[in-house]
């Protein structure tokens, strides 16, 4: 008997959620670096009030993400000013690598969830 697609059973995945608190923590227009089970993820709250995650050391040369300049709805890295789209990780006008980004929400009591 031949097997088909129609045969398989598509199966879903949950990803391991985490509270990071109270959006209040990051002020508009900033963000701050989280350690997450060991991995360090940068998540900025936009003067919108959208709220991005991403890895928290450039790939550059490792400068501090959380610490840079956050505007629509970019990140320009401290230390050597390179930029990156916050929704996707791509470099903008620079050959770096991408940053890797996160799914991350603020739920109805104003906490933060990452999703890992």
């Amino acid at each position: 008997m031949e097997t088909t697609i129609a045969d398989y059973t598509p199966m879903t995945f949950a990803l391991p959620i985490v509270n990071l608190g109270a959006v209040e923590r990051i002020p508009l227009g900033e963000g701050r670096e989280f350690d997450v089970g060991g991995a360090l993820i940068a998540v900025f709250r936009a003067r919108d009030g959208k709220v991005y995650a991403v890895q928290a050391k450039c790939p550059h040369r490792a400068g501090a993400l959380a610490d840079g300049i956050v505007g629509a709805g970019k990140i320009i890295c401290p230390m050597h000013s390179f930029k990156f789209d916050l929704a996707t990780g791509a470099p903008l006008g620079n050959d770096c690598a991408a940053l890797k980004t996160y799914v991350v929400s603020v739920n109805e009591d104003g906490e933060i969830l990452l999703s890992l």
